[in-house]
């Protein structure tokens, strides 16, 4: 959100509450203007992006399920991946469910529309990036590691097969410490990927340049891959959903 937190958001409606009640709050400032209100903070309707993809899954439910066999859930990375690839998404039967700046936390809100609503083979989950550049909150490892947790849990309660990516390799982060949150997060993936049995695809031996930067000649900027750098992660990814496939087999 642009101008509060989540938390400023959440502190206001509680002290505006306690202070006035809801009957006390129409007396005194009258009938709510939902236009008025939407026009001042459309952001606030819809946090999680919920609308980005409703008619697109609608579309894809009603298509064949071999095109919705994997569901890519993340931020701008994914979402320009769908954008860059050209056909092949679409060769591959993957859903580009990514929406740039979004916090693993906006993503578990909409995982259940925008993953388990689609009943794929499998999910492929590439989250971190924006919680740790900070912008709206400081970052949590904790709170980004719940949120994948959770995600996960829903995919596998629903019998969805799990492949966890690395956050990729990134820099011009604007806080001292990132780079080793950064690796301590995948270090932290691929640990929860070996012991509950989910698929760990790493990104970085084809993406990294030295000291965790992306290399430049497969990057739009220093955070983004190009069309060059998206065309040496799919083979990594296709390695690693048909190793997920032979686990959920198993």
């Amino acid at each position: 959100m642009p101008d509060m937190t989540r938390r400023g958001l959440l502190r206001g409606a509680l002290v505006g509450g306690t202070t006035l009640g809801t009957a006390g709050a129409v007396q005194a400032f009258g009938p709510l203007d939902r236009a008025a209100v939407m026009k001042r903070a459309p952001a606030m309707q819809d946090w999680a992006n919920l609308a980005r993809y409703r008619a697109a899954n609608a579309e894809a439910l009603a298509g064949p399920a071999s095109a919705r066999r994997v569901v890519m859930m993340g931020d701008s990375i994914t979402q320009n991946w769908a954008r860059y690839s050209g056909g092949f998404f679409a060769a591959h039967g993957l859903v580009g469910r990514g929406i740039s700046g979004q916090l693993s936390a906006q993503m578990l809100v909409r995982f259940w529309p925008d993953v388990i609503a689609l009943k794929p083979r499998l999910v492929h989950i590439m989250a971190g990036t924006n919680d740790l550049v900070g912008d709206i909150d400081p970052y949590d490892a904790q709170a980004t590691q719940d949120n994948l947790s959770a995600m996960v849990l829903l995919a596998k309660t629903r019998g969805i097969g799990i492949v966890m990516a690395s956050v990729p390799p990134a820099s011009g982060f604007a806080w001292g410490g990132a780079m080793e949150a950064l690796k301590a997060l995948n270090a932290w993936i691929n640990d929860l990927c070996a012991k509950e049995g989910y698929t760990y695809c790493d990104y970085w031996p084809v993406l990294e340049a030295t000291g965790g930067k992306l290399k430049p000649e497969l990057g739009l900027d220093t955070v983004h891959p190009n069309a060059a750098g998206y065309a040496a992660m799919g083979p990594v990814l296709l390695a690693s959903i048909d190793a997920a496939l032979k686990r959920k087999a198993g």
